[in-house]
């Protein structure tokens, strides 16, 4: 029995590697019988630590046959308690097996038999490390910081020492993959080194703990290269970084501009620099007129307002829609980040008219021309410039030498009076109802030129208060007494 690396270490549990070699003979026998009395077959390996500190904490192995010509290698556990004193130990391995005792004539004589051996383990005093404390500043689906903090548990000092860490998962890397390495220089005994990697978390990467395992590799003294392969740890990322958007308000509607009002707030778990709230849906009805708005600098659980104005396409559909947004920030580092799952509901109020129109006395006489006095309103919800309204009418209705209006400029919600000129024809007939129509060409906010949409106001004809008959009737009775007088004057002829 050989035990080619025979070193453990205190705290942790080591792996010694068993070498088991078949020393069979024989008395007497054919070279070609050789093979059938020497293998040892069926052997089962058991390791115990008698009364020794040290803890065998491999069960008992099977390794089925074992030859002259090729050793078998077992490889068990040992647990080293800490504060285990350097120096020699024995484990007491006990190897169970059959084989052929005596071979003769294609007859075999087989026997069981026990063979218990010692080897020695030493539990140096080399240097020997753990990691005592490790944080990351990365949260979920970003990069940043991993700092290990390694102490060395042993007895003596560690010289070019090199601090090895490796993820067990994708969702953590280390520098460019799963594993990196850093140089830490000497560490003597009792003292602490914290090592940084760059680390990254991704995006899908549950918001959970991570392990982490690692070895130092260094020089002894003597200059003589160790390993110590007891390193483990987890580490925690922080939480994504979010935002949420509240107090939402709309002015939005269709055919016209309108703004999202509301408060983003940093969720956490960190600051964020630079804020700046973005619409980011796809909607081909609604047109951001601001791509963002800019809110600053927010520490974790700070708010502030902001104001994003859009404009809604004339074909959209009124009523409650849900409208996405992003909120792009900087993070410590001065790095560009992004918080997509944001999304508000927003109420979008139904199609109104740019200006609204009234007028008072919507009557007219019979053969009458009079002045008609027009209201009015801006309801673009923005001002308008360099307003000129125009008056149209059809037979029997017709508009007279002011069909015009003008003003300089309207502000949003403000109105004014216009008068134009209104006449009726010969063929307008009392009690009847007849419509006159109205637009407007302005100028909007941005200079562009408009023209609205026409807008229709039934008229009333009554009957002329002046007395009389109306002109038809009054021309029908001049045609037929003029036609009598003519038939009895040719009958005087």
């Amino acid at each position: 029995m050989l035990t080619p690396q025979s070193e453990v270490t205190p705290g942790q549990t080591n792996e010694v590697t068993l070498q088991v070699v078949n020393g069979g003979d024989v008395d007497l026998g054919t070279p070609s019988s050789r093979s059938v009395v020497t293998t040892a077959r069926n052997v089962r390996l058991t390791a115990t630590s008698d009364d020794s500190p040290l803890s065998v904490e491999t069960e008992t192995t099977a390794l089925g046959a074992v030859t002259e010509e090729r050793p078998r290698e077992v490889p068990i556990a040992v647990s080293v308690p800490n504060g285990t004193d350097p120096g020699d130990y024995e484990l007491e391995v006990e190897l169970e097996y059959s084989y052929t005792s005596q071979y003769s004539s294609g007859v075999t004589y087989d026997r069981e038999a026990t063979t218990t051996v010692d080897v020695d383990v030493e539990v140096t005093n080399d240097a020997r490390f753990r990691i005592t404390d490790i944080t990351t500043d990365s949260q979920v689906g970003d990069q940043g910081t991993l700092e290990a903090t390694v102490k060395n548990v042993g007895a003596t000092t560690a010289y070019e020492t090199t601090v090895a860490l490796e993820s067990s998962s994708s969702g953590l890397t280390l520098g460019q993959r799963t594993s990196d390495a850093a140089r830490a220089g000497s560490i003597a005994p009792g003292e602490s080194v914290t090592v940084p990697y760059s680390t990254a978390f991704a995006a899908t990467a549950p918001d959970r703990q991570y392990a982490i395992t690692g070895q130092v590799s260094f020089e002894t003294s003597d200059g003589i290269d160790h390993v110590d392969q007891g390193l483990s740890a987890g580490v925690t990322p922080l939480s994504e970084q979010t935002f949420a958007l509240e107090d939402i308000e709309s002015t939005l509607r269709v055919g016209e501009d309108g703004e999202i009002t509301g408060t983003v707030v940093n969720t956490g778990p960190v600051p964020a620099n630079n804020v700046v709230v973005q619409y980011a849906g796809t909607s081909q009805s609604v047109i951001p007129i601001e791509q963002s708005a800019a809110v600053g600098s927010l520490d974790a659980g700070e708010s502030t307002d902001f104001t994003l104005p859009l404009s809604i396409g004339g074909e959209a559909e009124s009523g409650l829609r849900t409208v996405d947004f992003a909120v792009q920030y900087r993070n410590d580092d001065g790095e560009a980040r992004g918080y997509r799952d944001v999304a508000v509901n927003a109420e979008v109020a139904p199609e109104r008219d740019g200006f609204s129109v009234a007028i008072a006395n919507q009557t007219i006489e019979a053969g009458e021309t009079r002045s008609v006095e027009v209201t009015v309103t801006n309801n673009l919800g923005e001002p308008a410039s360099d307003l000129e309204a125009r008056l149209f009418a059809n037979d029997p209705l017709e508009t007279g030498d002011t069909d015009t209006g003008y003003v300089q400029s309207l502000e949003a919600g403000e109105s004014t009076t216009m008068t134009f000129e209104l006449t009726t024809t010969g063929s307008a007939t009392p009690g009847s109802t007849y419509p006159i129509s109205l637009d407007f060409r302005y100028d909007d906010v941005d200079g562009d030129s408009q023209l609205s949409d026409t807008y229709r106001v039934p008229i009333d004809v009554t009957v002329s208060e002046g007395g009389g008959l109306p002109l038809p009737i009054i021309f029908v009775a001049v045609l037929v007494v003029g036609t009598g007088g003519l038939v009895v004057y040719r009958r005087r002829q």
